[in-house]
């Protein structure tokens, strides 16, 4: 791995996962049983599939990154068991696909009190559900629910044996996703890790970017990039967006010739060890700014500081969408945009005909991660952020190229600057710090 500097973790310790493990356990009620299952393979084609990718809770509470695991937590008398049944050794299978980890090495590299094969999965889960009072699961985990149902409808067909059946489930997702939105300081280290590598492939893409190159030639460079630096995989669909293809938000085909006099806007993040970027920088193809390119692409850096600079504890997204809105809707007034009484367009959030799209949302093991923001009756997101949240913040604003109620001079343009942010206690860390994003800084990087 080249390192360049690059600051922070490449992985989590396992201590770290044993840690999650602990604080899911401190939620759960005692004589009490929790199951989370890995993902499966996916088939792609025939006898292909695509690559794998965990589940993120199973992940979140295990490390563990082999298809078709479970993992039982069982808390009884006090006493709290880590249980995980996985795929046996087979030499065989094993040259085929790949080197398997096996029963005795999970326990000793993975701090589980036990492992097993899934072979051994339906005899000892009966075991351990006979007098246990309740179960906690994902309801939202078709997966995990089938197998939870299966295990139930084996435990009572034991009832006349003496076998004691749980009488009551507990949805698992609003505990986990409670602990996966805040950080610790090791996640927030390797999330700055992965930052950092996204932010030098943003930086790549603004040097390679001209006119006559398509789109996906600069998705390639961003690619290179990430595992360059030992982020194999993106963490989402690279969007890589010339011109009026901006204004598609979830632009992905990335075929399309780089025009001279456009901009292009590309929204892309790394991922390492499961923990996900999500950074967008908008950029002129020919390395400057045109006059109107540059009076929208001010507006938009100047609201998302004003934004970030309000972020601290107690603070919600409702308030700093108040800020963005407030900032976009007079932006968008003094450049003659809007029209109409200002008072007026202020109270309507006038600038949502253009900033189509939320100001930012949680980001994690998922892109878009897991996390209540107790939105109310007027649909406001009134979480209050505490120290160890990550989130983006992401002002935009779109101007379609058949919008005949702009000026021409607007037209086509796309805009989109997105940072990932963490609060601390003295306010908040822009984890996105070494993403150019001024005019000049811009500029200067693509004259190099």
């Amino acid at each position: 791995m080249n390192n360049n500097n690059l600051p922070g973790l490449a992985k989590l310790p396992i201590s770290e996962f044993t840690a999650h493990r602990k604080n899911f356990f401190a939620q759960m009620d005692d004589n009490s049983v929790a199951f989370f299952s890995a993902a499966s393979e996916v088939t792609r084609s025939n006898d292909t599939e695509y690559t794998f990718c965990q589940d993120k809770n199973f992940f979140y509470l295990t490390g563990f990154n082999e298809p078709d695991a479970v993992l039982v937590l069982i808390k009884k008398a006090g006493k709290e068991q880590a249980v995980l049944f996985s795929l046996p050794k087979d030499k065989s299978h094993e040259i085929w696909h790949g080197r398997r980890i096996g029963q005795e090495k999970a326990c000793q590299e993975y701090s589980f009190d036990q492992c097993f094969t899934l072979d051994e999965k339906n005899d000892l889960v009966a075991q351990y559900l006979n007098g246990i009072t309740q179960i906690y699961f994902a309801f939202d985990n078709e997966q995990v629910c089938s197998q939870v149902f299966a295990h139930l409808a084996q435990v009572r067909a034991s009832i006349r044996q003496g076998v004691k059946v749980p009488t009551k489930l507990i949805d698992a997702s609003p505990i986990i996703n409670d602990l996966r939105l805040i950080k610790s300081s090791d996640e927030i280290a390797l999330m700055r890790q992965v930052n950092f590598i996204s932010g030098l492939a943003h930086q790549r893409a603004m040097q390679k970017t001209k006119a006559g190159l398509f789109e996906y030639q600069i998705e390639n460079e961003i690619l290179h990039e990430f595992t360059r630096h030992g982020a194999r995989y993106a963490a989402y669909a690279t969007i890589v967006a010339g011109g009026d293809n901006a204004n598609i938000l979830h632009y992905t085909n990335n075929d399309q010739l780089l025009n001279n006099n456009n901009l292009l806007l590309i929204d892309a993040g790394g991922e390492l060890s499961g923990y996900a970027a999500d950074i967008t920088r908008t950029f002129p193809i020919n390395g400057q700014f045109s006059e109107p390119q540059k009076a929208l692409y001010q507006l938009v850096l100047d609201a998302k500081t004003k934004v970030i600079s309000a972020i601290k504890p107690g603070v919600s997204f409702a308030k700093l969408n108040q800020i963005a809105n407030e900032h976009l809707t007079q932006g968008l007034f003094d450049l003659g945009i809007l029209s109409g009484n200002l008072a007026d367009l202020l109270k309507e959030k006038a600038c949502k005909k253009y900033f189509i799209h939320g100001l930012g949302h949680w980001l994690g093991l998922d892109v878009h991660d897991v996390g209540d923001y107790h939105i109310n009756d007027k649909k406001e997101q009134c979480r209050a952020f505490v120290p160890g949240m990550v989130l983006t913040i992401e002002p935009g604003l779109y101007m379609p190229l058949d919008d005949m109620e702009i000026a021409e001079q607007w037209r086509g343009i796309g805009i989109r600057i997105e940072d990932n942010i963490v609060v601390n206690d003295k306010g908040c860390e822009n984890l996105t710090a070494n993403c150019p994003e001024t005019i000049a800084d811009i500029e200067a990087l693509m004259k190099k």
